[in-house]
């Protein structure tokens, strides 16, 4: 039997039984009814189904929580290695390699932005709200020459390229 179908026997047989006798108290009447229905079986079943997937659920979590720190740590663990990489070929003067499954490089990176004095930078390139920097729009004048006090470019790191095959 369906829950949607025990429900209606449910009121149906609750209500036969109070027009059959109007003094019934509700105790009486509600452990006649339940007798005579299975709907707090089905009920329970429902009940458990969703105590299952709340258990379920608080595993998943717990579970996801532990994968993402795995996540960071191969995160980690991956940029460490690309470092150790990249550092032998600079050291060695390896521009580029090939093998069976991927090609290396080592090409020019691009400047970054180094902060010297924060309270130098014009507010023009604070985000509003919370002091925050549009450190893009910092980035694009000082590449275009523009001189700002507070900032200056780094000088570009080489960068690692793989492609895989």
């Amino acid at each position: 039997m369906n829950l949607k179908f025990a429900v209606i026997a449910y009121q149906a047989l609750r209500e036969r039984i109070r027009k059959q006798d109007p003094t019934i108290d509700d105790q009486t009447l509600a452990d006649t009814v339940e007798k005579l229905t299975d709907v707090n079986e089905i009920l329970s079943a429902v009940i458990r189904s969703a105590l299952s997937d709340e258990a379920l659920t608080t595993g998943l979590k717990i579970r996801i929580g532990e994968m993402e720190d795995r996540l960071a740590w191969l995160q980690n663990r991956a940029s460490k290695r690309r470092q150790i990489a990249k550092d032998a070929m600079l050291e060695l003067g390896i521009q580029k390699m090939t093998a069976p499954d991927f090609s290396v490089s080592i090409r020019p990176g691009f400047p970054a932005l180094h902060v010297l004095n924060e309270a130098a930078i014009p507010s023009i390139y604070w985000q509003p709200g919370a002091p925050r920097l549009k450190r893009q729009e910092l980035l694009s004048e000082l590449k275009t020459g523009t001189e700002i006090e507070g900032v200056a470019l780094t000088n570009p790191e080489p960068v690692l390229s793989v492609r895989v095959k």
